[in-house]
C-alpha cells in the first residue's frame, strides 16, 4: 500500500512540472514577444515648427589695432651716434628720429663730388675742342659717358649718407625704442616701432555664414569690453577673399568715433552686425539639431503617426541653434531633434520626454 502511494505521489509531482514548466515557457514567449515589439520602435525627442520673430543680429570678437604699424628698421649697419626722440613721442614724416655713424660713407661722398666735378669739367673742355675739330666724336662720347657714370656714383654716395639719418615714413608715436646711442646695428635690425593710432582698426573673424551677409562699406556697431555702456561706431573696410586655416574670414572694421582716444589699439572688443529690426516678419525655423548630417545635406525626419519621414528642406540663414526653413516644412511640423543616428526613412519611433 505504501508503495502505491509513493508512486502517486510521484506521477503528480511529474504532472505538476510539467504545467510549471509549460506555464513558464508561455510567459517567456509573451515577454520575449513585448521585448521584440518595444525593439522595433526607435526612441526619439521631438520639436514643433514654428515662425517666430529672430534676432539676426550676430557678433564677430577681436582686437583693436593702429591704423599703421611701422617697424623701422636700419638701411644699413654702424654705430648709433643719436638717438633724437624716447618712446611716446609723436613724430612726423621725414623727421630723423636717429643718427648713425657715417665716417666712411662721408669720405665716399666727398670723393665721389671731386670726381664729379672733374669728369664735369673734362666734360667742358671736350665739348670746346670738338667745335674746332680737337678731337673725334668717339671721344666726346666717352666724356660723356664717364660724367654719366660719376654722377651715379655721386647719386649713390649721397644716397649712402642720407642713410645714416632714421626717418619716419608716417605720422604717429613711438611705442618702442630698441636702440641707445653707441649701439652697433646691423643692416635691417630693428629701431623703432611707430604706430598711427589716430585711427584705429577692428581685426576679427566671421564665419562662412556670417560673411555671406557682410560687404564692404557696411555701418557696424562695435562695443568694447572695458566699456560695456558705449557704443561706438565703424564701418567695414577688409574682407578677406579666402578663409584662414580655422575656416574663418578675416575681416576689419574702421573706428569712425574715438575722439576721446579711449579705445587703445590692443584693447578686445566685438563688431555687431545685422542688428535686429522693429519690424522684422517672422519667419520658419528649425532647431539645428534636427538636420541629418549637416545643415548642407537639407534633411530632417519628420515625425507623423509614429513613423520617421525623412524629409527634404530647403534652407536658408544659420541663427546658430537655429535654422531658417524656405521650403519643405511648415509652423506646426514634427521634427526629430535626438536619435536621429539609428533611424531611416519609415523607421517606427518612440517619443519620449
Amino acid at each position: 500500500m505504501k508503495k502505491i502511494n509513493y508512486i502517486l505521489i510521484v506521477i503528480a509531482l511529474i504532472v505538476w512540472a510539467g504545467f510549471t514548466l509549460a506555464g513558464n515557457k508561455q510567459k517567456q514567449a509573451e515577454e520575449t514577444a513585448i521585448v521584440a515589439e518595444q525593439s522595433a520602435y526607435v526612441a526619439v525627442r521631438v520639436d514643433t515648427i514654428k515662425t517666430e520673430v529672430v534676432d539676426a543680429s550676430y557678433r564677430a570678437n577681436g582686437n583693436f589695432a593702429p591704423f599703421q604699424d611701422l617697424k623701422l628698421s636700419s638701411e644699413r649697419g654702424g654705430q648709433v651716434v643719436r638717438v633724437l626722440v624716447q618712446e611716446g613721442a609723436r613724430v612726423s614724416v621725414g623727421q630723423t628720429l636717429a643718427v648713425i655713424k657715417a665716417d666712411l660713407q662721408s669720405v665716399e661722398l666727398q670723393n665721389a663730388e671731386a670726381a664729379y666735378l672733374t669728369a664735369q669739367k673734362d666734360a667742358q673742355r671736350f665739348e670746346s675742342a670738338y667745335k674746332t675739330g680737337g678731337v673725334t666724336q668717339q671721344q666726346l662720347d666717352q666724356t660723356n659717358l664717364q660724367l654719366q657714370s660719376a654722377k651715379a656714383r655721386l647719386n649713390q654716395a649721397k644716397i649712402n649718407v642720407g642713410d645714416s639719418n632714421v626717418k619716419s615714413t608716417i605720422n604717429g608715436i613711438v611705442n618702442k625704442r630698441h636702440i641707445e646711442p653707441g649701439t652697433v646695428v646691423a643692416p635691417g635690425a630693428p629701431l623703432f616701432d611707430v604706430v598711427n593710432v589716430s585711427k584705429l582698426k577692428l581685426k576679427a573673424n566671421a564665419t562662412e555664414n556670417q560673411v555671406a551677409n557682410i560687404k564692404v562699406g557696411d555701418e557696424v556697431s562695435i562695443k568694447a569690453s572695458v566699456y560695456p555702456d558705449k557704443e561706438f561706431k565703424g564701418k567695414v573696410t577688409f574682407i578677406a577673399a579666402m578663409a584662414d586655416e580655422s575656416l574663418n574670414f578675416p575681416v576689419e572694421i574702421e573706428v569712425l568715433n574715438n575722439p576721446n582716444n579711449d579705445l587703445r589699439a590692443g584693447m578686445y572688443g566685438s563688431a555687431i552686425f545685422g542688428e535686429k529690426s522693429k519690424n522684422q516678419t517672422p519667419i520658419t525655423v528649425v532647431p539645428r539639431t534636427a538636420f541629418v548630417g549637416s545643415i548642407a545635406n537639407n534633411e530632417v525626419f519628420v515625425a507623423r503617426e509614429g513613423v520617421a519621414h525623412l524629409t527634404k528642406i530647403v534652407s536658408g540663414r544659420n541663427f546658430g541653434d537655429t535654422v531658417e526653413v524656405f521650403d519643405g516644412l511648415k509652423a506646426g511640423d514634427i521634427v526629430i531633434t535626438s536619435g536621429i543616428i539609428n533611424l531611416t526613412d519609415g523607421a517606427k519611433i518612440n517619443i519620449v520626454k
